[in-house]
C-alpha cells in the first residue's frame, strides 16, 4: 500500500480514522508511528499526505490520522481496454495490474469462448472487482478508480456499444496471433486514446475478428507465443505504452 485511500463520508473535517486492514497495513507493514506522515488520498477524488495523530498498535488496531490533501490525481490514462470475460481468480489479478499500469476504463465483454458461469460469479454479481481495482490504485499511487464496464452479450457490445466508443479513440487495436506487430508503432500517435482488445482463452473466433474488424479494429499480434489473458493484456498494455513515451 504505497497511498491509504480512503472514501470522502469517512472524513470529519480534516481527520479520518481507520481501523481493519488499513490499520493493520499501518502498524504491521509499514511500521508507523504517531507522527510520522502517509501518502494519503480521496477515492476518486484529491491526494496529499496525513499526519498520524493517534496510534493503538493493539488490537483493535486504529489510527487517527489528520489529513492535508491538496493535490489533483494523475491524468486519466491513454489507454482503455475491452477484455473478454476470464476465470475470476485471473480477473483479479488483472484489475490490480492494469489499474497499477493505468487505465481509463475497461470493458468486459462476451466472447464465444466464455465460460458463460463466469457471469453468475460473486467477482460479477457482487462487483468484488472494485477491491482489486482498489489495490491497483494503492500500489501506483492513484486515486481514481477506473469504469469497469460489464457488457455480457458479444453480438450487442459490437452493433450497440462499439460505434458509440470509436469516436473516442485515435485507434481501435485488435489483439490476435497473426496480425502485424510491425504496424503497431505507425497506428500511436501521442496525445490521443487508444483502446485495447485482449480475446479471451484460445483466443478469438475468426466471425469475433471479422465483426470487431467491421468496425475499425485494426489488428495486431504480440508474436508467435499463445499467451494467458492476463499476461497478453499487460504485454499489450506496456508495449502500447512505451511507443507512446517514446513517440
Amino acid at each position: 500500500m504505497n497511498i491509504l485511500l480512503a472514501e470522502a463520508a469517512e472524513v470529519v473535517g480534516d481527520m479520518l480514522e481507520v481501523t481493519g486492514n488499513r490499520a493493520n497495513h499501518i502498524v504491521k507493514v509499514l511500521r508507523a508511528c504517531q507522527g510520522d506522515q502517509l501518502r494519503c488520498g480521496i477515492t476518486n477524488g484529491v491526494m496529499g499526505h496525513g499526519e498520524i495523530i493517534a496510534l493503538n498498535e493493539k488490537h483493535p488496531r486504529r489510527a487517527l490520522i489528520r489529513l492535508t490533501l491538496n493535490t489533483p490525481p494523475p491524468p486519466v490514462p491513454p489507454i482503455d481496454l475491452v477484455v473478454a470475460l476470464a476465470r475470476p481468480i485471473m480477473m483479479r489479478r488483472l484489475c490490480s495490474q492494469l489499474t497499477s499500469l493505468g487505465i481509463g476504463a475497461l470493458h468486459v465483454i462476451d466472447a464465444a469462448r466464455v465460460e458463460k458461469s463466469f457471469w453468475q460469479s460473486s467477482f460479477i454479481k457482487e462487483k468484488q472487482y472494485l477491491e482489486h481495482l482498489r489495490r491497483g490504485l494503492e500500489q501506483a499511487v492513484d486515486t481514481r478508480i477506473p469504469d469497469l464496464i460489464c457488457h455480457s452479450s458479444f453480438s450487442r457490445f459490437v452493433s450497440n456499444t462499439l460505434p458509440r466508443l470509436a469516436p473516442h479513440y485515435q485507434t481501435m487495436i485488435l489483439a490476435h496471433p497473426g496480425g502485424s506487430d510491425s504496424s503497431l508503432a505507425a497506428l500511436l500517435q501521442p496525445g490521443s486514446r487508444y483502446l485495447l482488445f485482449v480475446g479471451p482463452e484460445g483466443g478469438w473466433f475468426d466471425a469475433e475478428i471479422a465483426a470487431l474488424t467491421g468496425q475499425g479494429c485494426r489488428l495486431v499480434s504480440l508474436g508467435d507465443r499463445i499467451l494467458r489473458v492476463d499476461t497478453a493484456a499487460i504485454a499489450l498494455h506496456a508495449r502500447v505504452s512505451q511507443l507512446l513515451s517514446s513517440g
